[in-house]
């Protein structure tokens, strides 16, 4: 059989179907790894005993290959995530390169491995924990191959060591670990070859904190403003970058008719209300970092005004239009 390519990169399109029936024929010879990770994304590594090996391939691995192969026959499709409309019978794909937290997190595992310390309730505290993944590598055609499977993993599917009972036979003993969780049930999110496969797109959504609309709003404001504006960030930062995950930043956006203020008219209304909005040589606006994009859009949305009264500045954290009053024509605020 021909083996169709992704066009926009030339090399073998991902299938899922085939991933998932390699892995169940090296099943018994795959390796596992487990980490946990915070809410920053910042993974750390966790011993595990023997006794849980079987345990952790069946909850991870196991249950999302079987799912694959059995589903298949019943109609089971693998469609982009952009694509997603919450059908059933769909699990979805995207690139790892476009979700950031997650892309993240495995660089840091792949790349950061020495630097990642073992986690320990006392030093850590599993209160700050996100999510758990599991990373599985098996011997393959071209060396190791490697992949992933995540789960959220919520503060309440933990019980402290002093709080907590074990219920052996009939008796009831105290909790010897320092921490005892619960594993979700179902499949969440696999990482493999560079995709992410989404079994469930809001655990998905919530382990990654990732909205599409959102990221695509993110995305069009962004190339707007660089094209209306002559802006300077600081060498490896980019305005989708201090975009990202600024709902209220690109909600406002949303009503701003971008361009309709011009670069020089900006900066007049910067400098009349005494903000430290700054330019390069070339006259560029320098953002270098959230305070000052929050400072560029506010400006655009006119959300700084003297007050006409104590000559006092305000940022205006609303604005709601009035209507104009019977038989009076519209009036501006005088300076």
């Amino acid at each position: 059989m021909e083996e169709n390519t992704a066009p926009e990169t030339g090399k073998p399109e991902f299938d899922v179907f085939q991933w998932a029936n390699n892995v169940d024929e090296v099943k018994n010879n795959v390796s596992v790894e487990l980490f946990l990770f915070n809410k920053n994304y910042t993974p750390y590594k966790v011993r595990y005993s023997d006794a849980l090996m079987q345990a952790i391939k069946n909850t991870f691995m196991l249950e999302a290959v079987e799912y694959i192969i059995k589903e298949a026959d019943k109609g089971l499709e693998c469609r982009e995530y952009e694509l997603s409309d919450g059908e059933d019978k769909v699990i979805y794909r995207i690139e790892l390169e476009k979700v950031g937290r997650a892309e993240t997190l495995i660089h840091l595992i792949e790349n950061e491995y020495k630097d990642i310390a073992f986690f320990t309730d006392d030093e850590y505290e599993f209160k700050r924990i996100k999510g758990i993944v599991a990373k599985f590598t098996y011997p393959g055609d071209n060396g190791q191959e490697t992949f992933y499977i995540a789960k959220n993993l919520a503060a309440s599917s933990a019980l402290k060591g002093k709080l907590g009972w074990e219920l052996n036979g009939e008796s009831f003993e105290p909790l010897t670990a320092d921490v005892a969780i619960k594993v979700p049930e179902g499949n969440e999110t696999a990482i493999v070859d560079g995709q992410i496969v989404i079994f469930n797109q809001s655990k998905f959504e919530k382990l990654f904190q990732y909205d599409y609309k959102s990221q695509v709003i993110s995305e069009q404001k962004a190339k707007e403003l660089e094209e209306a504006y002559s802006l300077s960030f600081p060498e490896g930062l980019t305005l989708n970058a201090l975009l990202e995950d600024k709902k209220p930043l690109i909600k406002k956006l949303q009503s701003i008719e971008v361009g309709e203020m011009k670069q020089d008219e900006l900066l007049d209304y910067a400098d009349q209300m005494q903000l430290e909005l700054m330019t390069d040589d070339q006259g560029k606006i320098i953002i270098m970092d959230e305070k000052d994009l929050g400072m560029f859009v506010n400006l655009l949305s006119e959300d700084y005004f003297v007050s006409p009264v104590n000559g006092r500045r305000y940022e205006i954290k609303s604005k709601k239009l009035l209507d104009e009053p019977e038989g009076e024509p519209p009036r501006g605020l005088e300076g």
